[in-house]
């Protein structure tokens, strides 16, 4: 064989170090070179990622016993699994703690095991591939030099779950390298891969699988030489903590206010306190840990974190779908396309508007130009979306996403044109957002193979989609549908065909709500700040600019007629607005004024009152009882889920129902009726409150 493929193939075999006995380890294989340097295998029993479980800290302690009294020449700690290298902690063990104590004494434990692979008498080498993230990062920290591999990828999470590193990564990171660059990484959450980690100094080496035993020689015998930075220190004074900690808090408080989200400002207050001393910062990062973890926004992010999880399951498989033809350029339309071309499938794009298909391409190649990484990579992705002005990939698609305009009569004359082309078994889908599917099946000669598939605008953003059935559906179909949407990386909700489905249901009177107050004369600034403050990413005001106020129009109109007085009635200055093309964030004016796709928009001078965030929020919990209750879906939990995957309903609030739950459902409902006396009948509590718990 050529010795160049060779080599190629190298590179995808880990270096493991010599073959390992299988030893009195569960979760861990340990050996020695005939140099003398022990390779200490990372394998967790029964999982296909290592994650750090007081069981598998337990038995690092006892290897770390064993090597202390052997004292090999050196030690390589490296993963076993093809996956990377840590992915964090075990999560499953952060779910329900309540005691500060508890938490800050088995933090303790963390600490003293790490310390002891600091302070050990020989030399350490971390070799990673794959992704390096949070508990993990804090291990390779604690050795002496760490190797990369190219490709792998190094980042602290633990911000998206409402905490900060706790195995002494604070201290640890920004005493190795930058401390600001370390603070950045710790307070976005964001990874930097190889190289960058490379250039920041939080690894000594970047190589390839089959140069790893040289670069562990190398690294163990004294000639990879780290480099110091004389800046770490500098910037870990006294002075320039505090000024650099004040224009982290100003940022912070530009994405999250303190009251909802602690852990950034825990860690700013930690390394501005203790920064100048790395023991104390260890020490105080325990409590300020410990803090955290015990809070309601912790503990309804980790919710969260294990959500996302169950919805991924719900895909049920890998896909099989291969070709999909979107009919519809728009704004959606377009979007779904580019999105299932990153994702590695072939789309061809439909449209009756030279100029829609123009605009969505551009659209995507600005997209792939962001997510797509590298030049060739952008092009492989833009060649796989394929402007089809006849129509002609209808024929031979797996899968057909109808997105055009919520007009039923158009939707059923695309219909029936589709039926005389598509092949028998490929699967019709409608992106609609609030017709009924029994409606729109009416026309069609084989209704089973017509489902919904629905997106959320800005579909490379946000992660759900609606996978819509009705009582004619091809269960084999849906279950493909299902597939479909998981292995595009996105989470799939199943919802019985109904009025708005669940998502717009529940968020369209939170929008109308809005323009109500508007027509009372409220502030559209402070009507945004009642719902911002309440953790909401964006106010119901921005949010309708967002959408198009021709869509909110639209849909605001269906839903009406279909659920009555649940729904308020669309001012007349809407409808005008809307017929003067006054559309939103799309044609750059709405409620507020657009340049560049940001919004334009200053502070509010009358501050919300708690009635106002009530009447924003209450209705969206009541919308998600009544659908509970009437079996458009049949899971609490993965209606909170779709409500923050596909609204970015505030995520520390764990969901509108996890909110009721905390807040107290008699509460809710009592809060609710006397909206309802001083409102009007739209805010009357479900009959699903008696027995929600």
């Amino acid at each position: 064989m050529d010795s160049k493929i060779l080599n190629a193939m190298k590179d995808h075999v880990l270096e493991l170090g010599p073959e390992p006995s299988s030893g009195p380890y569960r979760h861990f294989k340990l050996t020695r070179d005939e140099d003398g340097i022990a390779w200490l295998l990372f394998d967790r029993e029964g999982a296909s990622a290592n994650t750090l479980s007081s069981e598998v800290l337990e038995e690092f302690s006892q290897i770390l016993s064993v090597l202390e009294s052997e004292r090999p020449s050196g030690l390589v700690l490296r993963s076993a699994k093809r996956s990377g290298f840590i992915a964090g902690a075990d999560i499953n063990e952060f779910r329900g703690l309540s005691d500060v104590s508890i938490v800050e004494q088995q933090l303790g434990h963390g600490h003293d095991i790490l310390n002891r692979l600091e302070n050990i008498k020989l030399p350490t080498v971390a070799v990673i591939h794959g992704f390096c993230l949070g508990g993990g990062l804090e291990v390779v920290l604690a050795c002496n030099m760490r190797i990369a591999i190219e490709g792998a990828r190094f980042g602290f999470p633990e911000i998206l779950l409402g905490l900060h590193p706790g195995f002494g990564g604070t201290a640890r990171a920004t005493h190795l390298f930058n401390p600001l660059e370390a603070m950045t990484m710790m307070l976005t959450g964001k990874t930097v891969e190889a190289r960058k980690a490379k250039a920041l100094g939080l690894v000594d080496a970047v190589t390839q699988e089959r140069h790893v035993r040289n670069a562990v020689k190398d690294a163990i015998f004294g000639r990879l030489k780290r480099k110091r930075l004389k800046l770490t220190t500098l910037m870990n004074l006294g002075p320039a903590r505090k000024l650099l900690a004040s224009r982290m808090r100003k940022e912070a408080a530009n994405k999250a206010p303190q009251e909802n989200y602690p852990a950034p400002y825990a860690l700013i207050d930690l390394w501005e306190k203790h920064g100048g001393n790395r023991a104390d910062m260890l020490a105080a990062e325990k409590p300020s840990f410990a803090k955290l973890m015990v809070t309601s926004t912790a503990q309804n992010l980790i919710r969260v974190f294990f959500l996302r999880d169950e919805m991924k399951k719900l895909a049920g498989g890998k896909s099989k779908i291969r070709h999909v033809h979107v009919i519809g350029a728009g704004a959606m339309g377009g979007d779904i396309a580019s999105w299932c071309a990153h994702q590695g499938l072939r789309v061809t794009l439909a449209d009756m508007q030279p100029a829609a298909i123009a605009n969505a391409m551009k659209r995507a190649a600005d997209l792939f130009a962001k997510i797509a990484r590298g030049r060739i990579a952008q092009r492989d992705t833009l060649d796989r979306l394929i402007p089809d002005m006849t129509g002609e990939g209808a024929k031979q698609a797996d899968l057909i996403i109808e997105a055009v305009p919520e007009k039923l009569q158009l939707k059923q004359s695309i219909y029936a044109g589709l039926e005389k082309v598509m092949r028998p078994d490929a699967i019709l889908a409608t992106n609609t957002s609030s017709i009924p599917l029994e409606e729109l099946r009416a026309s069609l000669q084989r209704p089973e193979r017509l489902l919904g598939i629905h997106f959320f605008n800005p579909v490379s953003r946000l992660q759900l989609v609606e996978v819509i059935s009705h009582d004619q559906v091809d269960q084999e179909a849906l279950a493909t549908a299902m597939k479909f949407v998981g292995g595009i990386d996105r989470l799939p909700l199943p919802v019985k065909s109904s009025p708005g489905f669940l998502v717009n249901r529940a968020l369209m009177p939170y929008l109308m709500e809005a323009l109500l107050m508007l027509d009372e004369k409220v502030d559209k600034l402070t009507i945004d700040e009642a719902a911002e403050k309440f953790g909401m990413p964006m106010g119901p005001i921005e949010l309708a600019d967002q959408v198009g106020l021709d869509i909110c129009l639209a849909v605001g109109d269906e839903l009406r007629a279909k659920l009555g007085d649940s729904i308020p009635v669309a001012p007349d200055w809407l409808r005008d607005k809307v017929a003067k093309g006054e559309l939103g964030r799309k044609t750059g004016r709405g409620f507020y004024e657009w340049k560049d796709g940001r919004v334009q928009k200053g502070h509010a001078h009358v501050h919300a009152t708690p009635e106002m965030t009530d009447r924003l929020v209450l209705p969206m919990s009541n919308v998600c009882v009544a659908c509970l209750r009437e079996g458009i879906v049949d899971n609490p939990d993965t209606v909170d889920g779709a409500m923050i995957f596909g609204t970015g309903y505030a995520p520390f609030r764990g969901g509108p129902l996890n909110y009721a739950r905390e807040r107290g459902p008699e509460n809710v409902a009592n809060a609710l009726l006397v909206l309802a006396e001083k409102y009007g009948e739209r805010f009357k509590p479900d009959a699903g409150w008696a027995t929600f718990r």
